[in-house]
């Protein structure tokens, strides 16, 4: 028999009972579809992750006040770092910029509109570590932050909700009492790993540490964020900037680090190891369904050889070889599984994009593995589903078939 005799023959058989075929590939499709489901969810996830961290760079580094928590407890929260620390360690020659960092709640007045927020006291370096671009106006410089200016820097969603107008330069918000001018204005970003930046103020460290905290310790700041050169080896420059902050800060071999470096690039290596894991969870218990579709599909072959015995009886006493009857067999197994598997790749394809594009705004990436897998389960499932109602009926006693009713 050619090809297309054993396709023809396959499907006569499959077609001729049709509900049972149908509910058999239904089998498949649901494994096949959740399968392909899961892989969507999972690397959407994996991209969503990946990319609120890329926002930032590979190249981030946060350095944080306060020792890391131990058994549970957190051993300090002190103000451990200083402005004088990110001077020091901006010396690096691996360090592309440098800002120190120093967070407050603040209510900003414009008119008779105020609005909560937060206020960012930062180096003028801020804008290269965390990738800010500016919308309108400019961002303030150095002399600012040695003066103490009181200039300062909004995202959109300020300007959103105090009604400024559509230029907003030079406009005067009061900010804990204090008049502040606007300068700038920075590009919509949206949400990142370090939060929304479109609902910041960004001002001079020294003026808020010096006009709206009034701080004893001037100098002291929460947190120091550096971005290193696209060359640099994070793992050597983290290890120098720990000498660095171990010396200026006195501390003894014994001592435990007064300070928390985070370093982004393995943040983001560690959440993709963590996705890919999760990733395979909802593979493998997908994959539970396509191990009932295969049930399922050799359940109705062993019927099916019941049913025919008698003709693979006859087939056999005009010169079937046992080889031709495995391999008819074989056939209507594979056509069951890669109807079913092409069904299912092409419903779990749509309902993931549209489901991921138009219910939730998100844009589900598309791979290739679901084809690949969908193929392979095709001829995988269909063979190993196949084989033993196969072999039963090619060693099936002709004499016997023929006095079967």
């Amino acid at each position: 028999m050619t090809f297309n005799d054993i396709l023809k023959e396959s499907w006569l058989s499959v077609s001729g009972n049709k509900m049972r075929s149908f509910l058999t590939v239904l089998g498949i499709v649901i494994g096949v579809m959740a399968v392909v489901i899961m892989v969507a969810v999972g690397e959407t996830v994996q991209k969503q992750i990946t990319d609120q961290f890329s926002s930032l760079g590979t190249g981030t580094v946060i350095i944080r006040a306060g020792a890391a928590q131990s058994a549970g407890v957190r051993s300090g929260n002190r103000m451990t770092l200083t402005i004088d620390d990110a001077e020091y360690i901006a010396k690096l020659p691996d360090v592309a910029a440098i800002s120190p960092v120093q967070m407050s709640g603040a209510q900003v007045i414009y008119g008779n509109k105020n609005w909560s927020t937060s206020m960012v006291g930062v180096y003028p370096g801020y804008t290269d570590v965390q990738n800010i671009e500016m919308d309108k106006g400019t961002f303030f410089d150095q002399i600012a932050v040695r003066n103490a200016s009181t200039h300062a820097i909004i995202g959109p969603n300020i300007a959103k909700e105090l009604e400024l107008p559509a230029d907003p330069i030079g406009q005067t918000v009061r900010i804990q009492n204090t008049p502040f001018t606007i300068i700038g204005i920075t590009k919509a970003k949206g949400e990142s790993a370090m939060g929304s930046q479109d609902d910041l103020i960004f001002i001079p460290i020294t003026t808020l540490k010096k006009r709206l905290q009034g701080s004893r310790f001037p100098n002291s700041v929460s947190m120091i964020t550096l971005k290193l050169y696209a060359d640099a080896d994070n793992t050597i420059v983290i290890n120098q900037i720990s000498t660095i902050l171990r010396d200026r800060h006195k501390l003894k071999d014994s001592d435990a680090d007064d300070f928390q470096i985070q370093d982004m690039k393995q943040i983001m290596d560690t959440m993709n190891t963590v996705t890919g894991y999760l990733k395979l969870l909802l593979i493998a218990i997908a994959a539970v369904s396509l191990l009932v579709g295969a049930i399922g599909i050799m359940n109705m072959m062993l019927v099916s050889v019941a049913e025919r015995t008698r003709e693979i009886g006859v087939r056999k006493a005009i010169g079937a070889r046992e080889s031709q009857i495995i391999i008819q067999f074989l056939s209507e197994s594979i056509l069951i599984s890669f109807i079913g598997s092409m069904a299912g790749l092409f419903f779990g394809i749509g309902l993931s994009q549209g489901v991921g594009r138009l219910w939730m705004g998100y844009n589900v990436p598309f791979s290739v593995w679901p084809v690949i897998l969908s193929v392979s389960v095709a001829v995988i499932v269909g063979l190993a589903s196949g084989v033993m109602p196969a072999l039963k009926a090619a060693k099936l006693n002709p004499i016997d078939s023929l006095r079967y009713e």
